[in-house]
C-alpha cells in the first residue's frame, strides 16, 4: 500500500511538472509581457530594461527553472489587467468557486445516489421510468440555458432569489464565505442548482447501471440464499460494491465543476475562478491564464489521488497487492 501511494505521488509530481512546462510556454510565447506591462507606445530602451529586470533576456532553460521556482513558491507574477499579484487574485476568487462546486456536488450526491438506487430496485415501475426520462432531459439541457431558465423563473417572474452576484460575505480566518449570511445562501441556490442538474442526472443513471450490474452477481444470490433481508443485501452488499466507480466519477466531476464552471459563473456573474478566467482570456491576461492552468491541474491531480485512496476504505479487498491497479483498469 505504501509503495502504491508513493508511486501515485511520483506520478502526480510528473504530471504537475508537465503542466508547469505548458504554463511556461503559454506565459513565454502568448503575447509579449513587456508590452503588457509598459504598453504598445513604450520605447525600446524601456522595454529592454524591463526584459533585463524580468530575466527575459536569459537562456530559455534558465528562465524555465526560474519560473518553476517561482511557481512552487506560489509566485505567478502580476496580472496585466488588474496590476496586482496573481496569487492574491486567485486567493480572493477560490472561496467562491469552491463553495459553489461543493454545493452543486452535494446536491448531486444527496439526490443522485438515492434516486439511482430507487430506479434500480424498482426499475419496472412507472415512477422509475419517469425519473429516467427526466434525467435524460437533465443531461441534454445545456447549463447556460438551465441558468437562464432558473433566473427567468425564480428571479424575474416570482422575484424570489437574486439573479447575480454572491451576496453578502464574511471573512472567516482569511476565507471569504457567503455561507454565514442569508443573502449568501439565497445567492448560492440558483447557480448550485444549475451545476447540480446535470450532475444529478448523470449520478442517478450511473448508480442505477452499476447497481443493476452488481445485483446480478453471484455473491448477491449467495447473500439471499443465506436468508439476509432485502435491506441488508441492497445496502450492505450491493451498494458498497456500487460505490467504487461512483466515487471515481464523483471525484472527477468535482474537479470538472471547479475547473470548468465558466459558463455558470458567467451567467450568474459569480465572482469565482471561472469568471476570472473568462475575463482574463478576453483581456489576454497571460499570467492569470497560466496560473489558472496550473491551479486546475493541481486540483485534478489532488482529487484523483484522494479518490485512489478512498478505494481502500470502500473495498478492503483492494488493499491486496495489485488490487488497486486492477480496480483502476
Amino acid at each position: 500500500m505504501i509503495a502504491y501511494v508513493l508511486s501515485r505521488l511520483w506520478q502526480a509530481a510528473l504530471v504537475m511538472l508537465v503542466v508547469i512546462g505548458l504554463a511556461f510556454v503559454l506565459f513565454t510565447y502568448l503575447g509579449d509581457p513587456v508590452v503588457g506591462i509598459l504598453g504598445a507606445d513604450s520605447s525600446e530602451a524601456a522595454r529592454a530594461a524591463i526584459r533585463s529586470e524580468l530575466g527575459l533576456d536569459r537562456p530559455m532553460p534558465v528562465q524555465f527553472l526560474d519560473y518553476l521556482g517561482r511557481v512552487l513558491s506560489g509566485d505567478f507574477g502580476v496580472s496585466y489587467r488588474l496590476g496586482r499579484p496573481v496569487d492574491v487574485i486567485l486567493a480572493e476568487r477560490v472561496p467562491a468557486t469552491v463553495e459553489l462546486a461543493l454545493a452543486g456536488m452535494a446536491l448531486a450526491l444527496l439526490l443522485g445516489i438515492p434516486l439511482g438506487i430507487l430506479t434500480a430496485l424498482r426499475r419496472r415501475s412507472a415512477g422509475a421510468q419517469a425519473l429516467l426520462g427526466v434525467s435524460l432531459l437533465g443531461i441534454s439541457v445545456p447549463s447556460f440555458f438551465m441558468g437562464v431558465l432558473l433566473i427567468w423563473l425564480f428571479s424575474v417572474t416570482f422575484d424570489l432569489l437574486p439573479s447575480f452576484g454572491r451576496g453578502e460575505t464574511v471573512d472567516l480566518w482569511g476565507w471569504s464565505t457567503g455561507l454565514l449570511t442569508l443573502s449568501g445562501w439565497r445567492s448560492l441556490i440558483l447557480p448550485a442548482i444549475t451545476i447540480a442538474v446535470f450532475q444529478i442526472a448523470m449520478m442517478m443513471r450511473l448508480v442505477r447501471a452499476e447497481m443493476l450490474e452488481v445485483l446480478r452477481k453471484d455473491f448477491i444470490r449467495f447473500a439471499r440464499a443465506r436468508g439476509l433481508s432485502d435491506r441488508a443485501v441492497h445496502l450492505r452488499h450491493a451498494l458498497r460494491n456500487t460505490l467504487v466507480p461512483v466515487v471515481t466519477i464523483a471525484g472527477l466531476q468535482l474537479g470538472s465543476v471547479i475547473g470548468f464552471a465558466v459558463i455558470t459563473e458567467s451567467v450568474f456573474q459569480w465572482p469565482g475562478l471561472g469568471l476570472l478566467f473568462l475575463q482574463s482570456v478576453a483581456a489576454a491576461d497571460v499570467p492569470v491564464m497560466s496560473a489558472y492552468l496550473v491551479l486546475i491541474a493541481a486540483v485534478f491531480v489532488t482529487i484523483n489521488l484522494v479518490v485512489d485512496l478512498l478505494y481502500l476504505w470502500i473495498d478492503p479487498r483492494l488493499r491486496a497487492d495489485g488490487g488497486l491497479e486492477a480496480a483502476r483498469r
